[in-house]
């Protein structure tokens, strides 16, 4: 198709909170826009109709005719671009990118790049974190907080801090950053993804590029990654080697260390549990890579209480913790929760929702000797219970309230109440944030009973 016959510039697609941020972008710079998205009434309609009314906007199904006409498809990461429609649309010679690929192509200062099935928001806003204690400028956004395009706006950071989801990844060729990380590689999003490699790949996307790659040993498919021509920090959650961060023993105490260099004993750090250890000793290398003063990061670092619904202690009920890991919505992260949380079978897990066809067999061995009980709610109840029901004690509940209920007399004093579906939440809830909620209001009632 010659390009005299192009009859827009791009055709955004996708009119939720990335869409909007695109067409915000691009509204100003003198591009022929249109918008459209497969439902009739996409949760930003009113926003686009109100703040560009001269954008035409095509609502119900991808128009063949529209994407073909366009010089490039800028595709929402709620999209696959595998769609029929997307595809046939490369084919016919539109190029199809992302808002992430957008940004790369604008940006002028240095990004920090973090990805994962599990952790990345904690991480993305830990590092954050650390640049500001270190007396630097930065902004933090991607798939976290705010559209990576809205950051462009304004005075410029000395660095960007994005969270990139594979989603992302997936339209996204221009990516240099300065400092990337994949933090761990486990099953998610399998309703979109022929297999784990698949997704892998997507996640590896981020290491593109000449910057400094920060490599988790203790992750067999992100340790392979490791390439001697770019300079690499590693982290590992055992003794670490040269250049790499890790744990080590120092007069009976667990202790951070970077090499042989001791950095601070764990006990005084705010975040508990291995995963959230995990965690820290990859914003530390990402600090290192970007040249951050070590006494800047452990500041960021001491003032970090953690992220709401990512193993959030929220009460105590007779000598009971209750923990909110609402975002715990793949079987990694609630492996890691799990793990990361336990003693000697003094866990109740609830658990549950729509595990997006996910394979749930990792769950037995992280919850042998720790979970006592497992509470099961949602679509996936069933499958969840198939893979339980040999470690430990089964049960099931129709909703949060009774989820809590059956938990609280489960308890016993010591014990740890997590809530970590691994499992998505729009069989039940709105969001993850929702079911979080929903779960804290449980408590909060059962606490006054």
């Amino acid at each position: 198709m010659k390009d005299v016959e192009k009859k827009f510039d791009m055709v955004i697609l996708g009119l939720g909170k990335t869409g909007i941020s695109c067409a915000r972008f691009f509204s100003g710079r003198n591009q022929v826009l249109a918008l459209m998205d497969s439902r009739m009434h996409p949760p930003g309609l009113e926003t686009a109709k109100k703040n560009f009314p001269g954008i035409p906007i095509y609502l119900g199904s991808f128009d063949q005719n529209i994407l073909n006409s366009a010089r490039e498809l800028i595709v929402s990461p709620g999209i696959a671009v595998t769609d029929p429609a997307i595809s046939m649309a490369s084919r016919a010679g539109v190029s199809v990118a992302g808002d992430i690929e957008i940004f790369c192509r604008h940006v002028t200062r240095p990004i920090v790049a973090v990805t994962g099935s599990n952790g990345k928001s904690t991480v993305a806003t830990l590092i954050h974190r650390m640049i500001e204690a270190s007396g630097r400028t930065a902004k933090l956004g991607g798939n976290i907080g705010t559209p990576a395009l809205d950051l462009l706006q304004g005075p410029e950071p000395e660095f960007y801090v994005l969270e990139l989801s594979s989603f992302q990844l997936e339209t996204t060729s221009s990516l240099d950053a300065a400092a990337a990380v994949v933090l761990n590689i486990s099953e998610d999003h399998m309703d979109r993804y022929a297999n784990l490699q698949e997704y892998a790949i997507a996640k590896f996307r981020i290491y593109d590029g000449t910057g400094t790659l920060v490599i988790n040993l203790d992750d067999r498919m992100v340790a392979a990654f490791s390439r001697k021509s770019r300079k690499n920090i590693c982290f590992t959650a055992t003794e670490p080697g040269k250049n790499s961060f890790g744990i080590r023993e120092l007069h009976g105490d667990k202790v951070i260390a970077y090499g042989d260099t001791v950095i601070c004993p764990i006990k005084d750090i705010p975040l508990q549990g291995r995963h959230n250890i995990s965690n820290i000793l990859a914003a530390l290398a990402l600090g290192t890579a970007i040249g951050l003063p070590m006494q800047g990061m452990l500041a960021g670092m001491r003032d970090f209480q953690g992220l709401p619904h990512r193993c959030q202690w929220l009460k105590r009920i007779n000598d009971v913790d209750w923990y909110n890991d609402s975002k715990g919505t793949n079987v990694g992260a609630s492996c890691a929760a799990i793990e990361g949380l336990a003693g000697d079978n003094n866990l109740i897990l609830i658990a549950g929702g729509d595990g997006k066809g996910a394979d749930f067999s990792p769950l037995s061995a992280a919850a042998a000797g720790r979970v006592r009980a497992a509470i099961l709610i949602g679509r996936d109840a069933q499958r969840l219970a198939d893979v339980l029901h040999a470690v430990t004690a089964v049960y099931f509940a129709l909703d949060m309230y009774a989820a809590v209920r059956l938990a609280h007399e489960q308890s016993r004093p010591q014990d740890i109440v997590l809530l970590s579906p691994a499992c998505a939440s729009l069989d039940m809830f709105t969001d993850y944030q929702h079911r979080g909620a929903v779960f804290a209001e449980a408590i909060e009632r059962i606490g006054h009973e």
